[in-house]
């Protein structure tokens, strides 16, 4: 029978475990908002303090830097490219002095052709070839090139200059099998979809790849342009030609499972921050969701089947965690943004604008390598924000109950150019030495 010591009004029980401790010294209410409040906390915690963790490595990173140089072939699939698109960027390709250029244009690709005919350099071979997609044309001119490093570029992707010389300093390690170049959007103010691609670009590029470079295990090494040593890629070639997922073939995607077949080889694959390269981004918000949507799939199958055949075991942490952030983010967006509406929200107007802060503050402090960059774009930090949340959640989603749908999406057939990113949507001209002339728009 409990003592009237006990009993007695604003006496302390007696604790028969750790939740009655917490009970007896803190009040009832605290306790139920503090439970309330675990879920999202440890999930806040988890995910920020892999954030901060490759920020840090990132900010650790710095390029290669030597005098190393080898023989360099040039690749570059084409297909229903717009032609003054091609020849602004071939100039660019051709002024750093590759020891070859071999481009693939479909045979279908006449007006292509033709301007390629007519440039009479000796360093250029033009392959036409009916396009089975890229990785058939990729195969083509890989086969044909006789450099020590690959350099496979994208049809509308311009360089920047240095970009070879810089590409070729990694490969100096025998270890470096693949290297990645820093990814930029050409004639970003020419749309705000432009400028939204670059603002997510350069986080990548910023706070993610440098981390995952500066230990040697670059997920994607992008192929809007990208560096390979050969004698790391003939091996694996029928495999990236021929791949199935699902017992379908693969389209697209080629830039990633070619990483992960250099990786599974025992390369390394390394980040290059003074090799730059600056392609064609979609214009209009149509074009935009078609190309997350397909590299949302491409993502999917890649990383799927790097867990499932176990490559993923042998590559460094931060390339673990970075795979698997990118596989669960509809399920982590997802919970963030259920408990904070049904949770966390106030009635009214008043609870909607908190929320809405809170999550344009999570991605301003994220942003902060971009805005260095470019401080003006702020003003589109709440268009940002939203963009992030689709892609996350109602993209990411689709992607994930279609990935086995294989198509380019934004380049058909019936076509010039990909979709939103022809000559006409950059407001400019290209005249026969590839300099841009400004368009009379009036």
């Amino acid at each position: 029978m409990p003592s009237a010591a006990l009993s007695a009004p604003g006496a302390v029980p007696l604790a028969s475990g750790p939740l009655d401790v917490v009970n007896a010294f803190v009040p009832w209410d605290s306790v139920q908002d503090l439970r309330a409040w675990m879920p999202l906390g440890v999930a806040g915690v988890i995910v920020w303090s892999l954030w901060i963790y490759r920020w840090v490595l990132s900010r650790a990173y710095r390029p290669v830097s030597n005098l190393y140089r080898t023989s360099t072939s040039v690749v570059v699939p084409s297909f229903r490219e717009d032609v003054e698109i091609l020849r602004r960027c071939l100039a660019t390709w051709l002024e750093q002095n590759p020891s070859e250029l071999i481009v693939v244009p479909d045979v279908e690709d006449v007006e292509c052709i033709e301007m390629l005919n007519r440039v009479g350099d000796p360093r250029l071979r033009v392959l036409p070839f009916a396009h089975q997609g890229k990785r058939s044309a990729l195969g083509v001119g890989i086969r044909a090139a006789r450099g020590e490093v690959l350099v496979l570029t994208d049809s509308d992707t311009a360089w920047e200059p240095g970009l070879l010389d810089a590409v070729q300093m990694p490969f100096q390690d025998p270890a470096v099998g693949a290297v990645a170049t820093q990814q930029k959007v050409y004639k970003r103010w020419s749309s705000v979809w432009r400028v939204i691609a670059d603002w997510i670009i350069d986080l990548r590029y910023y706070d993610y790849v440098p981390a995952m470079g500066r230990a040697g295990g670059v997920i994607c090494v992008s192929g809007r342009t990208a560096a390979y040593r050969r004698e790391a890629v003939l091996p694996v070639l029928p495999n990236l030609e021929h791949e199935f997922f699902l017992g379908r073939r693969c389209i697209s995607g080629d830039d990633g499972r070619l990483t992960w077949l250099v990786l599974a080889s025992g390369y390394q694959t390394v980040f290059q921050s003074s090799a730059q390269a600056m392609s064609m981004f979609p214009a209009n918000f149509a074009g935009f969701v078609k190309q997350r949507i397909r590299w949302s799939r491409n993502s999917y199958r890649c990383y799927l089947t790097a867990l499932w055949k176990g490559w993923l075991r042998d590559v460094p942490f931060v390339s673990k965690i970075t795979v698997l952030q990118i596989l669960l983010t509809p399920v982590t967006m997802g919970m963030a943004l259920t408990y904070l509406v049904l949770s966390r929200m106030a009635p009214g107007w008043q609870g909607v604008v908190l929320a809405l802060c809170w999550l344009m503050a999570g991605r301003l402090v994220r942003s902060v390598s971009h805005l260095r960059r470019h401080p003006a774009d702020i003003i589109l930090l709440p268009v940002v924000t939203l963009v992030v949340i689709l892609i996350s959640l109602p993209i990411k989603l689709y992607a994930f109950v279609t990935m086995n749908k294989q198509g380019w999406l934004t380049r058909n057939s019936d076509q010039i150019g990909g979709d939103g990113q022809d000559n006409a949507s950059l407001g400019v001209s290209v005249d026969e030495t590839g300099r841009g002339v400004v368009l009379d728009v009036r």
